[in-house]
């Protein structure tokens, strides 16, 4: 394959200042003032990233109500965001080596801080979810932005622990968005309008940092082609039906809804359609082979897997306490306590980072997730957000320190096929960490409203009035409402009916006991697949070592003379 062309001159840098591959910034030689000036504009740019949707996550019943949004309406706002935000980043690393990302940071964070301003103006369903999806996009150019600046704060020594660093930033998000929540809707009557003000104000504060502090000049080439637009107009729209289906799946109810099948059978004829035509290009977008070896496979199904795990915080622990009528007030202690933990694991991950600890973060994470699960896995109705501190603190250390060693596994892989795979190998990571939350979150919750159906009717159906005990509980309730009710028929109406929904709380929280144990299950046979895994490579290397040292020495005969022809391709190498 011919050398792409330089799009402009290549400086004369010394050998510890290049870049790593076209797209990268280089490395050269910074002041200390300038490396600490580089890690804060990484930590401000990285959170920006995804704080407005950490926010419109913990803050959606406050804006359903203040906007007149149906439970539907509100879940299509987290969808616009992972919409965007997956699809981006196809464009992502092309972008950045041949226009820069610089250029495509300032365009993403342009736009965002813009359309949050118009919102503030408008205040409509359609300039939130407009807003969503430029969050979105800038949350695909901060990801990565994030990471070269933090890259650029430590010397080239320090690589793998600062992209350790880099990747876990944009976790601290969700968890910091549930801390400051309530100090905003506190101020000015609690209006989702100081929500917006934050989420704009951090956006150009994100773009005055990136145009006042560069990224240092990098080797841009020539390597869009026409194919690789044909080829985002098919995947971008059919990821996001992906998308839209697990966002709104068990809200509409999996089988109620036919659009939602025409979504998928959609999605899959555009998905054939781009592989096809990617299987087929001399310089594909998407490597398609590399992409369906089996290595490549175990790593999208792990990748998933562990982000699917992490689901059982926002899906188990805070709808639980949602369910109890915990609101961003009560949870804020409880957030505290795993932004700490996240950065406790990221900076336990970043410490201890070395190419052969990799593997044991990964499964030192899994275990916490497992612990976590199974502290958590006998809640009563009783407990209360300091009742999973312990269990929480343990899950945001394992969710803290994965996401640096697990990138570092795939790009290891991608490296080793050539910089072209890299487009590939972000992608998959991409989407492999938002639909396996996605995934976690749908799985989650259908299995949650399924079980809590099966234990209502279980305990609904054990409620017999001739029972002494069902007898004197309405007795009971129809007495402490006789202040309020007169009439005695009402009143035995409305102890029924707070009998009614005490079953039904107590079923919530047999059901989010299930989930819990699911998700400890789901952890332990995970680890055992992977401890599998790793005991059959180990078994074959220990093999082949065996065999190659039992083997006698090879003499000198013309069958062991090396031939002057160069080898022959195989029939599936590519150019």
């Amino acid at each position: 394959m011919a050398t792409s062309p330089y799009l402009k001159p290549v400086p004369d840098w010394q050998e510890h200042e290049k870049p790593s591959m076209p797209g990268s910034p280089s490395m050269p030689w910074h002041p200390p003032w300038r490396r600490v000036a580089y890690a804060f504009v990484a930590i401000l740019v990285g959170i920006t990233g995804a704080l407005g949707n950490g926010l419109v996550t913990a803050n959606l019943p406050v804006l359903q109500g203040q906007l007149g949004l149906t439970p539907s309406e509100g879940a299509w706002l987290s969808a616009a965001y992972v919409m965007v935000n997956v699809t981006a980043n196809l464009l992502v690393f092309k972008c950045r080596q041949q226009f820069g990302m610089r250029w495509f940071a300032e365009i993403g964070l342009g736009v965002y801080a813009v359309l949050t301003l118009l919102h503030l103006a408008v205040g409509t369903f359609e300039t939130t979810l407009a807003v969503r999806a430029a969050s979105g996009l800038a949350g695909a150019a901060c990801s990565t932005l994030c990471l070269l600046y933090m890259l650029q704060s430590m010397p080239r020594t320090h690589t793998g622990k600062m992209l350790v660093i880099g990747v876990g930033i944009g976790q601290l998000a969700a968890p910091l968005a549930w801390v400051v929540s309530p100090a905003l809707l506190n101020q000015g009557g609690g209006s989702w309008h100081n929500l917006y003000l934050f989420e704009a104000g951090l956006a150009l504060c994100s773009f005055a940092a990136v145009v006042m502090l560069k990224l240092p000049p990098g080797i841009q080439i020539k390597v869009f082609e026409r194919a690789d637009f044909l080829t985002f107009a098919l995947v971008a729209p059919a990821v996001a039906m992906v998308c839209a289906v697990l966002v709104q799946g068990y809200l509409h109810w999996w089988f109620d809804t036919p659009w939602l099948a025409w979504l998928l059978i959609a999605a899959l004829l555009l998905l054939v359609i781009a592989v096809f035509i990617e299987h087929h290009r001399a310089n594909p977008l998407i490597q398609t082979r590399w992409f369906f070896n089996g290595a490549t496979v175990r790593f999208v199904i792990g990748g998933m897997i562990l982000r699917f795990l992490t689901a059982e915080q926002s899906v188990g622990a805070v709808s639980f306490l949602r369910a109890q009528g915990m609101g961003p007030d009560q949870l804020q202690p409880l957030f505290a306590v795993v932004l700490v933990g996240m950065i406790v694991g990221m900076l336990a991950c970043s410490l201890t980072f070395t190419p052969r600890t990799m593997v044991p973060q990964i499964l030192l994470s899994i275990v916490l997730f497992a612990i976590a699960g199974l502290l958590d896995h006998h809640r009563t109705s009783l407990d209360r957000p300091q009742d999973f501190y312990v269990s929480q603190f343990l899950l945001s250390i394992g969710a803290g320190m994965f996401m640096g060693p697990l990138m570092l596994i795939g790009i290891g892989q991608a490296l080793k096929n050539g910089p072209a795979y890299m487009v590939t190998f972000s992608v998959m990571f991409s989407i492999t960490q938002t639909l396996g939350g996605l995934v976690g979150s749908a799985v989650l919750n259908t299995y949650q409203l399924y079980r809590e159906h099966e234990f209502s009717a279980s305990i609904v159906a054990g409620l017999d009035r001739t029972d002494p005990q069902v007898a004197m509980r309405m007795a009971q309730q129809s007495a402490a409402l006789s202040g309020v009710i007169g009439d005695p028929v009402l009143r035995s109406a409305q102890g029924t009916a707070q009998l009614a929904a005490a079953a039904r709380r107590e079923s919530n929280v047999r059901a989010y006991n299930d989930v819990f144990m699911f998700s400890a299950v789901t952890a332990i046979g995970f680890l055992i697949w992977l401890l599998a895994l790793l005991g059959r490579t180990a078994l074959r290397d220990r093999l082949t070592r065996h065999h190659a040292a039992a083997e006698p020495p090879v003499s000198a005969s013309p069958a062991a003379i090396p031939s002057p022809l160069p080898a022959l391709p195989s029939p599936t190498a590519r150019p």
